[in-house]
């Protein structure tokens, strides 16, 4: 039994963090998943609510490890 987490830039801010690949938040650019920071999410859902847009919404362990049991391969 392992534990799994990737880290990459965010698509914000380019700052390097970890996060749980199966719950993180993403934008799509170009079809293809960009992953995004809690910081850029806390300061994007404000513009995004005043722009009739929703929420980002971050699910429950979103910025932590996960059971690789969890991760879906292949």
């Amino acid at each position: 039994m392992g534990f799994v987490f990737v880290t990459s830039p965010c698509i914000g801010c380019g700052r390097l963090f970890s996060y749980n690949p199966m719950r993180v938040p993403s934008v799509r650019i170009d079809n293809d998943r960009k992953p995004i920071c809690a910081i850029c999410v806390a300061r994007a859902n404000p513009e995004r609510e005043k722009n009739g847009l929703p929420p980002i919404l971050v699910l429950p362990g979103a910025y932590e490890a996960c059971d690789e049991s969890d991760m879906i391969w292949g």
